[in-house]
């Protein structure tokens, strides 16, 4: 299990749900999300629920984490970046090519997560 720990469920989901994840829609109010990623669970938590279970909990400070979605094509990754930029969200660095063979983008989630989107080139 993936934990992504959110200030506002809505907007990280909505989020999340341009990126292409199946995303039930009727969750902004959830304290917890959870989606089975084969296996694999990708879940969301509030940072209210996070206080309450984990007793002493802050909220971590800066990049810990990256998640990264493989794109089918060079083309998809400026789409999708340009998709979820337009829908305003934050982007954090535009796509280009990158030297080890890949276009690559950067983006922001709601909650200042880098998510990184990828494609063979």
């Amino acid at each position: 299990m993936v934990g992504i720990a959110t200030r506002d469920m809505a907007a990280s989901l909505a989020f999340y749900r341009l990126l292409g994840l199946p995303l039930p829609e009727g969750q902004p109010l959830e304290p917890h999300v959870e989606l089975d990623l084969g296996g694999v669970y990708l879940c969301w938590d509030s940072i209210e629920l996070l206080r309450e279970v984990y007793q002493g909990w802050e909220e971590p400070r800066g990049h810990r984490i990256e998640l990264a979605f493989e794109c089918s094509s060079p083309d998809e990754v400026d789409q999708l970046y340009e998709r979820v930029v337009s829908g305003g969200y934050e982007g954090h660095r535009e796509p280009w090519d990158a030297f080890w063979g890949q276009r690559y983008a950067v983006l922001r989630d709601p909650d200042g997560n880098l998510i990184s989107l990828y494609a063979a080139m």
